[in-house]
């Protein structure tokens, strides 16, 4: 109630002349007043409105408790527009006295733009309590269980007002929380106009208006319930298609390059524990079988530089087919034989580098290599952004501190000239040139060349001319979000050198460390695969992998085509899935007219499964070498709990890669088959890999359900 006292003294006192702001803010709150009652942003249904006299009531009560009149004459002032308010609603309303119809509005009367609420720009802080909580709990007339749930994300607390106006503040919001309603949309709270002291003239414009102290604020633009628009992908990864089955009796023969690249299984890994399954085309399953060492049988000397073995076993995810194992080892140098390195450490230091998983992570990872070195190997380093710069000169890794300051010194900046950084890192390569030893450039980077030669055939054919003098190029992608994988591949395949992401410290030391001598010294260059089989054997078969490195039949006797090169110690895995003839798991009709060609008894060599056939160079070499294997039935073991350790990991690295790039051959293959077969070919697994590996299968099952 309004005290009566208070109506004594205004009854008395003389109103002066209003001014024009004082009319200007008396209208403002008038109509403010009106278009809360009136204008109404409920989209489904309608709540009934306050009775009469609650609104005038409200209207009047607030505006006397908050003070907003400096003066109480100036409230004569504000009393008429309210009466002629009152008297308009008096007309319109159907049935002011016909009974207590109050109705309590809710949050989820209110449309579903004002349930969140944007913080306020003067630092408001969001209260985390619903207003049911902080409410009186005496004479309530709502149920607090009328709020919504999400009351706590749709209030924020606007800055502090001064003393005055929070204690008439206090007893509006009161006020507000016993009618169990929260108040009408407003806008967001100007700043005070800090030099008086006081609320700024359109503050105390809206407190006129009966502004609660707690609001329900719609956001001018980008509302936050509307949905975020997913962050760009700019990955550049390349498209290809999984390899179809082929109908022996058409297509007898598979050729395809070598690939010891390892690249995929980070990112596959990186995607994983980050909790969302890879994109497709980033699985490439020879890169994930790869990844892992395994003990296959190798050479007894250097003059060999690798040893192939073939085995023939039952397919786990196929009754009907059979594995064609192909496991090839290289050869593996020892310290004392290791030959002289010249290396040049070609580094991104572009402004997209300052993240940690980029140029911090790649410092490190590159201290870790210095480590590695012989006393007598050479180090450059040149960095590249706006421009290329050499930062050290060919420096013997005996100086260790000199290389190790040079690294800790490098600053991201700049855009990315990726042309300019490769040729002065050529030029410092051949400055240093090692005859008989590696010469190398190392490439670390996040992504594109966008300054200077960017196009992936350009830099190509750059490398390609570098090759050729006897410098290759490995790369070593850093970071996310703007990693270009297609051009790794491209110039790592033409710079007879491989490709891997580094992701982690701990891979910056598998590959880096660990994995060193097959990593920089080569033993084979231009290693090629090809097989022909018997279409009196095999009906159908196809190849696991390798669809980014497949070549035509003819290049396999063609010494100038380039194919992949084997470090020292490597361990290469080639799988086909092969369906023996009569098996019944045909996927291709037989030809009606093709028959005579299989079954007229003089086929040669008709007990052969298959023939491999491997070409390779020496490392300063150029003329191919050939070695040849029969697959028959000695090479095959009746179960698949026959095969070694070693086989049937590699065959579940294989089904999970299958599975993760969803393909028809695995849809049926549980995640818990894969987990089975890996956790019972586990092994020793010194360094963890193959246990990590459990996990990553694991998330898969969790992110990718039944698939």
């Amino acid at each position: 109630m309004v005290d009566d006292n208070e109506l004594e003294r205004l009854r008395d006192i003389t109103a002066p002349a209003p001014g024009e702001a004082s009319k200007a803010r008396a209208f403002e709150a008038a109509m403010r007043a009106y278009d809360q009652e009136n204008i109404s942003a409920v989209t489904q249904g309608s709540a009934a409105g306050f009775r009469l006299t609650e609104r005038a009531q409200k209207l009047w009560s607030e505006i006397m408790q908050k003070k907003l009149i400096a003066t109480p004459a100036l409230a004569g002032l504000v009393a008429l527009p309210i009466a002629g308010y009152a008297a308009f609603h008096l007309l319109r309303e159907p049935s002011p006295f016909g009974g207590d119809q109050k109705v309590t509005e809710t949050l989820a009367d209110k449309p579903a733009t004002l349930k969140p609420l944007a913080k306020q720009a003067l630092g408001d802080q969001a209260i985390n309590e619903p207003l049911a909580a902080t409410a009186p709990t005496k004479d309530k007339k709502a149920d607090a269980n009328t709020e919504s749930r999400d009351a706590a994300d749709a209030l924020a607390a606007p800055p502090a007002p001064p003393e005055s106006e929070s204690a008439a503040a206090g007893s509006a919001q009161q006020s507000a929380q016993e009618r169990g309603v929260l108040a009408e949309p407003a806008p967001a709270p100007l700043p005070l106009n800090n030099t008086a002291g006081a609320p700024s003239a359109s503050r105390v414009a809206r407190m006129q208006a009966g502004e609660s102290k707690l609001m329900v604020q719609q956001p001018a633009a980008n509302p936050a319930d509307q949905i975020a628009p997913q962050e760009e992908n700019r990955n550049r990864v390349e498209d290809f298609k999984t390899n179809p089955v082929h109908e022996t009796v058409q297509d007898p023969v598979s050729t395809f390059s070598i690939d010891v690249d390892t690249a995929s299984y980070s990112f596959v890994r990186r995607s994983l524990k980050e909790g969302s399954l890879p994109q497709a085309d980033t699985v490439r399953v020879e890169e994930m079988i790869n990844y892992f060492p395994y003990d296959w049988k190798g050479p007894d000397s250097a003059s060999t530089p690798f040893n192939s073995t073939v085995s023939v076993m039952p397919t786990p995810w196929n009754a009907h087919t059979k594995l064609m194992h192909v496991a090839i080892k290289g050869f593996d140098i020892k310290p004392t034989e290791q030959p002289k390195a010249n290396l040049v450490f070609l580094i991104d230091v572009s402004g997209s580098m300052d993240e940690p998983d980029k140029l911090p992570l790649l410092k490190s990872a590159f201290r870790l290599l210095v480590g590695k070195l012989q006393a007598d190997d050479t180090i450059s380093i040149v960095t590249y952004a706006g421009d290329a710069g050499t930062v050290l000169e060919p420096t013997k890794a005996s100086e260790k501190d000199k290389i190790l300051t040079a690294i800790d010194k490098l600053t991201p900046g700049g855009s990315t000239a990726g042309e300019a950084g490769i040729k002065e890192a050529y030029r410092l390569a051949q400055k240093s040139f090692v005859k008989d030893g590696v010469n190398r450039v190392m490439l670390a980077t996040d992504g594109d060349f966008n300054v200077g030669q960017s196009d992936d055939d350009d830099l190509k054919r750059l490398i390609e001319q570098e090759r050729k003098t006897g410098v290759f190029l490995s790369v070593f992608g850093f970071g996310r979000d703007n990693l270009n994988d297609q051009m790794m591949q491209t110039i790592a395949q033409n710079g007879n050198g491989t490709a891997a992401y580094i992701d982690t410290l701990a891979e910056a030391e598998k590959v880096l460390v660990e994995d060193a001598s097959s990593t920089l010294f080569p033993i084979a260059k231009d290693v090629k695969i090809q097989v022909e089989f018997n279409p009196n054997k095999v009906s159908e078969y196809r190849l696991i992998g390798y669809e980014t490195r497949a070549l035509n039949r003819e290049d396999f006797n063609n010494d100038r085509v380039d194919a992949g090169d084997i470090g020292s110690g490597h361990s290469v895995t080639a799988i086909y899935e092969i369906t023996p003839k009569g098996s019944g798991g045909e996927q291709i009709d037989p030809l009606r007219y093709g028959q005579a060609t299989v079954n007229n008894g003089g086929v040669a060599n008709a007990d052969e499964y298959a023939f491999v056939k491997i070409r390779y160079k020496l490392p300063n070499e150029d003329v191919s070498k050939l070695i040849t294997t029969p697959v028959t039935s000695a090479n095959e073991v009746s179960s698949f709990d026959q095969a070694s350790t070693d086989q049937r990991f590699s065959v579940a690295v294989a089904a999970f890669g299958q599975k993760l790039r969803d393909e028809d051959a695995t849809a049926k293959f549980g995640y818990d088959k894969i987990m089975e077969i890996a956790t019972a070919a586990r092994g020793a697994d010194p360094f963890g890999y193959r246990s990590e590996f459990l996990s990553l299968v694991r998330l898969a099952s969790a992110l990718g359900g039944k698939r």
